[in-house]
């Protein structure tokens, strides 16, 4: 293939193998090396002068993917040594701005949090069937497994997945009330009104990174009171003029504060299965996680 077409290829696959990648590994700069030496890969098959390539599409799957897994011990170590929990880098777009068709295949910042629990292999399985909607059989030559195998680990992978976060969709519109909601109450202190949409089982993580002037319990916090004690006691902490903007995150409406057109926290919540509650509170402001996010 001349080298014009092998580009062109990839670059019609690139925003798939961005989403495939990105779920199994939860980090922009680490999807975007994965898809780096899976381009070098590409570039060298088409260059060597073999034959063609039938199927650029699984091709490429198969090769990101593996690349991805190859990844994941350095990934592992990496965590083992990260300051408090860690949370997956958000995925930030304009609030019902349109996106490809794979890009919004992004899965839910919680979601995302229960797929850390899986082991690579299961996780991968997970996001090529459950995500992607990949046949077992589709799967089995991409992670080198048979497909009885694969169906094993899906089903592993799946009943994990659903004891942690049972399937339902929040209303977009509900979500975006109470996000707003919490935020009022949230930035102004307000115990009385925090603890009117806390779920009683509500659980906070906060991924400062351990970075200078980022506020971060270094462990999760569970129970509504804790967490709208923690959330009041520090409502005062941080940029006094703090700009909200509602914004799309890994496919949910979620809020992004900036101080002075830099990104400053992102805010995810989770609702429960009645939509009126918060179990999930979710806030990035480890800075390294948020330098893709632009003031527009």
């Amino acid at each position: 293939m001349p080298e014009d077409g092998a580009t062109r290829v990839f670059a019609d696959h690139r925003e798939l193998l961005f989403s495939v990648v990105y779920n199994m590994l939860g980090s922009v700069a680490d999807t975007e090396d994965v898809l780096q030496d899976t381009w070098l890969a590409w570039a060298a098959r088409n260059t060597a002068g073999g034959e063609e390539i039938e199927n650029p599409r699984a091709y490429l799957v198969r090769v990101a993917v593996n690349t991805a897994l190859s990844r994941q011990a350095a990934i592992s170590r990496r965590r083992e040594t990260y300051v408090g929990p860690w949370l997956p880098e958000p995925l930030v777009s304009e609030a019902g701005a349109d996106e490809s068709a794979e890009r919004t295949e992004a899965v839910s910042m919680a979601l995302l949090v229960v797929l850390e629990t899986l082991t690579p292999l299961e996780r991968a399985v997970f996001v090529l069937h459950e995500v992607f909607g990949y046949a077992h059989t589709e799967i089995a030559p991409i992670l080198d497994r048979s497909p009885s195998a694969v169906r094993q680990l899906a089903h592993r992978a799946r009943e994990h997945v659903h004891a942690r976060r049972p399937r339902y969709q929040a209303d977009p519109k509900v979500q975006r009330q109470v996000t707003e909601r919490f935020l009022q109450a949230a930035l102004g202190g307000d115990l009385e009104s925090l603890m009117g949409i806390l779920a009683p089982d509500v659980t906070l993580w906060t991924d400062g990174g351990g970075k200078a002037g980022r506020t971060a319990a270094l462990r999760p916090i569970q129970g509504a009171d804790k967490v709208a004690r923690v959330i009041t006691s520090t409502a005062g902490w941080g940029p006094a003029d703090l700009d909200i903007r509602y914004r799309t995150v890994n496919g949910d409406p979620s809020a992004v504060l900036f101080d002075a057109h830099a990104p400053f926290a992102v805010m995810v919540l989770d609702l429960d299965p009645d939509g009126d509650r918060i179990r999930g509170v979710y806030a990035v402001t480890n800075p390294d996680k948020l330098t893709h996010i632009e003031d527009d």
